[in-house]
């Protein structure tokens, strides 16, 4: 068995297998309350069914019931512990070969939205035979599953009818965004699909509206009862013989059913010489009765038997050599064989009989006993059950076996020593939780773990407590220089994450200081990400994305390009971060073949490296989209700036879904229900000035009174040319004052070097102040200056966005319109012609599902398409499925031939 202390070079962590958590309370038949405290869960590995108990009572009459609520979307079993839920499933499942089942056993590490969607699509991919990737991040601290990746099932359901997802102990996840994403899944399961939910406890979401809708089937626990006829065969199969009728009713009248207490009630049968007085004397307290039942069960074993029990408790799963290796049993197989044949309440969990738990009732009644003993006993098997774990590859189990013995010390031993695939798999959620139940003082004891804990808080979106976490360590006496250069990066990439960029931008410049002091480095080696060359790539990029968001482009453009320069830049998750920045860059200042091109090598990057699911391209994808809009094709930004909106939603880079919001309103100006805003923090300064600029122009085409004058720029240091500086000029000469717009222009500072988008905008100004003052001959010139400049860049949305007045110009110029001017003319006409609604549609077709429309008749498959705007093969059949039932067609054919006959193509 391997040592943790030993062996923390070999920690990289798996998905893992079960992990310890507390379930729920619920609330059992009256008589059988159990009261012991908690009860520890046990995970199974996907797709592996729970095997059925030696001595299970077969329920035909509640399996066909469940067979004919295979027509609704949804079954649900709702009944306290020890009804047989689980028993009555796994039973189904064996007489359904016919269907494909994925069998999900929660507990309440899957209240993490990533581990619980990691293990679904795990055992999606074992049932189908082939990988299901759903190409979509899942949302790392607001707890849901996200819309992205529920389409992304619905996908896979469609491909493979004939599929029935079980999700046993649901009410072991108190995540209410999670429960709100299932019944948004059942709402909208293809047909042939079916959901099953166990719980103890009712399940409020959604569940009265299946009733009415779907003809839900909810079983209970009166529905779980065993009738008299299978009371006494389980009796008899447990006792070895029949029981009589009146020890038969006196089991009745005291259990009522109940399947755990048949049970139970068997096992203190055995070997009575007057098994009706034991029946009937089955009186007293829930508690009490409980104890006495449980006591006759053990009463039963050989001491040796009922030690070895009471030690095999502390499990949250076992197998035969997890037993032997902690143990020291020999031949632990037939000792689980044993168990099951005596109906002491043990439960296979694979069809080979590998691995298996104690029934949460028994492992309870005996857990309760095993930490009532003095002594350590249950610290050292849960201390030898975690090395075991660790030397097996299962990281996330020995952590949690670590966190029940409270080896507080040996857990952040194994924290800190993990390495970048936490991030790159984006496992930090779970560093988190686990960091968060150590105690405050021993993590404060530790300032490397306190400031690992502030870094995977902030990576899964949760900024504000991981700033003031890296804000305590900033400010920790004692704190050395590699530590605070650590500290004062990572407080600067939180700059997405709040409106303030001057507050980053310190934190870069006290980074990239410290890092450049010539004393020997010995930094904290937290997620393999603290190195030198690592810290000034992330700091270079966010003081780049700072200076970006005030506005300040020459100096992004150096933080960059520094940033880029540096080894840490071959990293793939960093490069693709710092690619899509720098593509959103040059996207913002026009240009726009350099931008796509730097989109595309990150989202390339991105896919080779399989990050495309991570949060890191987020940039890139929003960058794609502001290309699109701004080369005049806003229906082609659609994908990108959605694939864009989940990764920044992922972990709440509220900056950048500032930007996509800004993006949104860029790409459809006239449309009469505007985009919402994001529904927290402000917008940065560079968004801010462009959406009052947007304001503004929505108020001149809409022909209401605009604004004399705007407010002035002196809000934030913008090189003098913004939206705005356009905006003021553009509404003075839309009230015939071109001598004003002469002046105001000219006292805007130009940018040194000047952007594409600033010179080309500066040259159509001038062009139309010309144009106002009678001028023709310079306007002509004026404009054709502005287009040849633009044509290098491919800018151009900003004609038509100006003003209409500069389209009606570029239409009067001499000479027929050719070669780019056409370009122009030709998408202005076609954003303004081109419908997005029909009457005739029940049901309108999204933007997405517009923009993939219009790909339709390129003959594209469905796996080139995918590659071709960088997303997941799931979420183009997603898309053309809905395509086709909100058009009535069958096929592609159908599709373009209706969509054409109804003006979206």
């Amino acid at each position: 068995m391997g040592n943790l202390s030993d062996s923390l070079d070999r920690r990289r962590g798996t998905d893992g297998l079960p992990h310890d958590a507390t379930r729920g309370a619920a609330r059992p038949h009256p008589l059988w309350m159990i009261c012991v405290g908690t009860a520890i869960l046990t995970l199974i590995a996907m797709t592996v069914l729970p095997h059925t108990p030696v001595h299970a009572v077969d329920r035909p009459r509640l399996r066909r019931r469940l067979d004919d609520a295979l027509g609704a979307p949804v079954s649900t079993l709702i009944a306290p512990v020890g009804s047989g839920k689980t028993v009555l499933l796994s039973q189904w499942v064996t007489s359904r070969s016919d269907l494909g089942f994925v069998w999900l056993d929660l507990d309440a590490a899957d209240n993490d939205p990533q581990r619980f969607i990691r293990r679904l699509v795990s055992g999606l991919s074992a049932l189908t035979g082939a990988r299901q990737d759903l190409g979509t991040p899942h949302a790392l601290s607001d707890g849901a599953l996200g819309t992205s990746a529920l389409e992304g099932l619905l996908a896979v359901f469609r491909e493979h009818p004939g599929m029935t997802l079980i999700i046993d102990d649901l009410h072991t996840v108190s995540n209410a965004a999670i429960l709100s994403d299932l019944w948004w899944l059942a709402d909208h399961l293809p047909a042939h699909t079916h959901m099953v939910f166990s719980s103890r406890v009712d399940l409020d979401f959604g569940r009265s509206r299946h009733r009415l809708r779907h003809s839900l089937l909810e079983l209970r626990q009166s529905d779980l009862a065993l009738d008299e006829e299978s009371a006494a065969t389980l009796l008899e199969r447990i006792v070895g013989a029949p029981v009589s009728s009146t020890t038969l009713s006196a089991v009745m009248e005291r259990t009522e059913g109940w399947p755990a207490g048949v049970q139970l009630t068997g096992l203190g049968l055995r070997d009575r010489s007057d098994p009706e007085r034991f029946a009937r004397h089955l009186r007293g307290t829930d508690h009490m009765i409980a104890e006495y039942l449980s006591e006759q069960a053990l009463a039963q074993q050989m001491p040796e038997r009922r030690e070895l029990l009471l030690r095999l408790s502390a499990f949250d799963r076992m197998s035969a050599d997890l037993i032997e290796s902690v143990l020291g049993v020999d031949d632990a197989a037939a000792l689980l064989d044993e168990l099951q044949h005596d109906s002491m309440f043990v439960i296979a969990l694979d069809d080979r009989q590998e691995w298996f738990r104690f029934h949460h009732l028994f492992r309870d009644l005996l857990h309760y006993r095993l930490r009532a003993r003095k002594g350590d006993e249950e610290h050292r098997i849960l201390v030898a059950a975690a090395e075991w774990h660790h030397s097996e590859g299962e990281f996330s189990t020995a952590i949690e076996y670590l966190l029940r013995a409270h080896e507080w010390t040996r857990v952040l031993d194994l924290l800190l020593a993990s390495g970048r695939d936490v991030f790159e798999q984006s496992r930090t959620l779970s560093v988190s939780r686990w960091l968060d139940a150590v105690p405050a003082e021993i993590r404060a004891a530790r300032p490397d773990a306190e400031i690992l804990r502030g870094i995977v808080l902030g990576m899964s979106g949760d900024a504000t407590r991981g700033e003031d976490v890296l804000r305590g360590q900033a400010s920790r006496p004692g704190l050395t220089a590699p530590q605070s250069a650590v500290v004062h990066a990572y407080l600067a990439a939180t700059v997405q994450f709040h409106s303030g960029p001057e507050v980053a931008l310190r934190a870069a410049k006290t980074a990239m200081h410290l890092l450049r002091q010539d004393e020997p480095w010995e930094p904290p080696d937290l997620l393999g990400l603290t190195q030198p060359a690592f810290l000034h790539t992330l700091t270079r990029t966010s003081g780049g994305r700072a200076h970006f968001l005030a506005g300040d482009f020459t100096r992004a453009r150096r933080w960059f390009v520094d940033a880029l320069a540096g080894p840490g830049a071959q990293y793939s998750p960093y490069r693709v971060h710092l690619l899509g920045s720098m593509a959103l860059l040059d996207a913002w200042t026009g240009s726009l073949v350099t931008a796509g091109a730097l989109a595309n090598e990150a989202l390339e990057l991105a896919s080779d490296a399989q990050l495309l699911a991570h949060p890191a391209p987020a940039d890139a994808y929003l960058a794609a989209a502001l290309v699109a809009v701004e080369r005049g094709e806003p229906q082609g930004a659609a994908l990108y700036l959605h694939e864009g909106t989940v990764r920044a939603e992922s972990n709440r880079r509220t900056q950048l879904l500032w930007i996509a919001h800004l993006i949104r309103v860029l790409a459809d100006p006239g449309d009469d229900r505007p985009p919402q805003p994001p529904s927290t923090g402000r917008p940065p300064p560079i968004v801010d000035v462009a959406l009052r600029a947007e304001a503004s122009r929505t108020r001149r085409a809409q022909g209401t009174a605009p604004a004399t004058q705007l407010p002035g720029e002196n809000v934030i240091r913008t090189d003098g040319w913004t939206p705005l500086a356009v905006e003021t000029v553009a509404t003075m000469l839309a009230t015939c004052r071109p001598g004003a717009a002469r002046e105001h222009l000219a006292a805007v500072t130009a940018s040194t070097p000047a952007m594409p988008r600033e010179s080309v905008e500066r040259l159509v100004l001038l062009a139309w102040i010309a144009h106002a003052e009678h001028d023709t001959t310079t306007a002509h010139r004026l404009l054709s200056e502005a287009l040849a400049r633009a044509e290098a860049h491919d800018l151009v949305a900003l004609f038509a966005r100006i003003d209409p007045a500069i389209i009606r110009m570029v239409a009067e110029l001499p000479g027929v319109p050719s070669g780019f001017r056409a370009t122009v003319l030709r998408r202005s006409q076609q954003n303004r012609q081109l419908r997005r609604v029909s009457p005739q549609l029940a049901e309108q077709l999204t933007d997405r599902e517009l923009e993939i429309l219009a790909y339709l008749p390129s003959r594209m498959t469905n796996t080139e398409l995918a590659a071709r705007c960088f997303v997941s093969v799931n979420t183009i059949k997603t898309h053309t499925a809905h395509i086709y039932r909100k058009l009535e067609v069958a096929n592609r054919n159908g599709a373009v031939a209706r969509a054409q006959e109804l003006g979206f193509l």
